[in-house]
This record gives structure tokens, sequence and C-alpha cells, in this order.
């Protein structure tokens, strides 16, 4: 089988969960799959990154669009005008795109990823015009695709409950976590790598996150700061400012000392692993995800996990993870402190339990799952 890759909307270090998951698929379908020829359709922004990701597999190949992503109506332009045109010479037998949108016409069949309806819940992440157009091309790839992936049964809800697709059409497809989240780092390497990034002498409480209004990031600098002459610890946010920044601003100035806050973006795999397996309890405020994917891979790392009930985070965390109400003013708080109040023998056991799930996923079944959809589309 001969799939073609839309990765159109890639831009390496803007686009959160959709980039690892991505990345990760298309290695393990390269590295797994070699009886599977990949066709990437790529942009100058993620070229590079995509050659390097994939530069040992033999049944991939690149077709690059030369062309700024960065600017998003000239992306939306290219992949509806030019992209049909190069699909069609390269004489592929199925297109997959996994950045919500897809070619309106196409000269083979066609796969798309929608990973949440996000725009739809919480429309105050994006302009009003990113909306409306985000809207348009969303719907019309539900139309125009024969199947639709979903990363979660949430998800495939959210896609039947704002598009009208019938869930017929919908198959979930879970994402997961790097093995390497899981692997120790030797304690002189993790002093290295993390020297230049948070102080050595302090536990620390983390996050990742983008600050879109939904990731609820001003409520957990609020409950920190609750905490904040209580606990030693510092709180470490790893995302970069988006919409819902000003909010995050605000609760910021109204702690005692900001300096406890450590703003970090843009950081190296290992960096990522090293801040997961060091801190001692990553919290994930999210009030609405797709799938969830930091909460699965703090569950790799082998840390206690706080995050909320909501969307689909609870298909992922199980009964591995700790949760508060959102909605509660003080939970938050409180559960920041119950969890460090935990025994070494509590928490070595809510570790145990967080990890035994976590490997159930992987991205070997995420990749074979997906060539699955892909064969079906064919039929």
């Amino acid at each position: 089988m001969k799939v073609g890759v839309n990765t159109l909307f890639l831009i390496p270090g803007e686009v959160g969960g959709t980039e690892t998951y991505l990345r990760q698929t298309l290695k393990a379908i390269a590295g797994h799959f070699p009886d599977v020829s990949l066709v990437l359709f790529t942009n100058r922004e993620n070229e590079s990154v995509l050659r390097k990701d994939l530069r040992s597999s033999g049944n991939v190949c690149f077709e690059l669009l030369d062309f700024a992503a960065t600017n998003r109506h000239v992306r939306i332009l290219r992949e509806q005008v030019e992209l049909p045109g190069r699909v069609r010479r390269s004489g592929i037998d199925v297109l997959w795109s996994p950045g919500y949108t897809a070619p309106f016409f196409c000269s083979c069949p066609q796969v798309v990823t929608i990973p949440d309806m996000q725009y739809k819940t919480f429309p105050q992440d994006l302009t009003f015009t990113a909306r409306m157009v985000t809207d348009i091309l969303v719907k019309c790839a539900t139309r125009r695709c024969r199947r639709i992936i979903a990363i979660s049964e949430f998800s495939r809800d959210e896609i039947t409950k704002y598009t009208h697709a019938g869930k017929d059409r919908i198959d979930v497809v879970p994402l997961a976590a790097d093995e390497s989240f899981g692997d120790t780092i030797p304690q002189e390497k993790r002093k290295s790598l993390m020297a230049s990034l948070i102080p050595e002498d302090r536990p620390y409480l983390l996050s990742v996150a983008n600050t879109y209004p939904h990731k609820n990031i001003h409520s957990l600098v609020e409950a920190f700061g609750k905490l904040e002459n209580r606990l030693s610890h510092n709180l470490v946010i790893v995302g970069n400012p988006r919409l819902g920044e000003d909010e995050v601003q605000k609760a910021l100035g109204g702690l005692c000392d900001r300096n406890r806050v450590i703003r970090l973006n843009k950081l190296s795999s290992e960096q990522m692993v090293c801040l997961y397996q060091g801190c001692d309890i990553f919290v994930f405020p999210s009030l609405y995800e797709g799938f969830g994917l930091p909460v699965l891979e703090a569950m790799m790392a082998g840390v206690p996990v706080l995050t909320t009930k909501n969307a689909s985070i609870p298909e992922v965390g199980g009964d591995g993870v700790s949760y508060f109400d959102p909605r509660e003013r003080d939970d938050l708080a409180v559960k920041i402190q119950q969890i460090i109040g935990l025994s070494r023998q509590e928490r070595d056991s809510m570790v145990g339990r967080a990890r035994e799930i976590a490997k159930k996923f992987c991205w070997k079944r995420t990749a074979q799952k997906s060539l699955d959809v892909m064969r079906k589309a064919l039929e």
C-alpha cells in the first residue's frame, strides 16, 4: 500500500500534541511496516525535521510544497489547490491528513484525523475568523473523506455531535507515550540537562500545556498561590503563551513570589523526560482534551498525576491517577497537598498502577490501527 501523508499543518514546536501524534505514528509505520510506502507532502518548516526523524527508513519519500505554513491562509490555499495535483502525480493509493483538514478534491480515497472539536466547545481559544474557517474546513473533510480517525471515544462522540458524521465512518485509534519516558536517566546526565532550566535545590510541581483558555493553567497558578507559604516547591510550566495568557499573568500577579513559577518552552525530548521524571506531582488542569497525551507521558515517567475527569482524560488515566473537581474552588490545592502527603508505599502503589495502564498504549499499535483504517478506505 502506498500512503500519502498530508503534513502541511505541521509547524514544529507550535501545534502541540498533534505534532507528537504525527511524528511518532510515522516513525512507527516506517519502522514496523516495511511493506507500506509513505509519501510525505511537507512544507518549509517541517521538511528537515521529518527527514531527520525518518532518515534511516527506506520506504519514505518526500514531496516539498515550497511555502511557509506559518501563513495559515497560504497553507489552506495550497492544501486545497496544489496538494491534489501533487497527490495525483505521485500515484498514491490513499491520502491521510492527520491535522483536522483535507483537500476537498482528491484523485484517491482519503482518511482524516480529527483529534477533537475544541473550537466548538471552547470557541474563545480561536479568533472569530479562525473559528469560522476551521468549522468549514473540518465539516468539508468529514464529508469528503471515506474514513475519519478519532483519538478517543470522547472525540468520536464530539465529531458525531458537531459534524453529523455517522459513527460507522469513525474509527477510534488511541495515541501512546514514547517508551523513553519510562527509561531512567543517570543522575549525572539529569543534572547536566536540568542545570540551565530549574534550581537543583527545590522540589517542583510540573504542568505541560500552552496557555489556551481550556488548558486552565491560571487555575493551577491560583492554587499554587494558596499553597505558596506551605510548600517548598516551585511550579514549572512548559508551554507557549496563547489566548489564555492574560488570565495566567493575572494569576501570577497575585503570588507573593512569582519567581517560584518557572516558564519554559522549546525543550529537547531528553529535557522533557528529565522534567517529568524529576517532579513531585504532574498537574494537568485541562477542561477539554481529545486524548490528553501529557497525562500518559507522566504516567509512563513514574510520577503521581493530578488531573480532571473532563472529556477524554479518564479514558487515559483510568484509576491510575488522581482527579480534582475544577468546579470546586479549592479542590485543586487540597488534592496537591494530599498527594504531597502520601507515604512512600502509597505513592509507589499509585505510580505502579499508572505504569501498568500506560504500557497498554504503544505507537506500534497506533500505527497498525491507522493502517487498518486506510485499508478500509480502499475497500
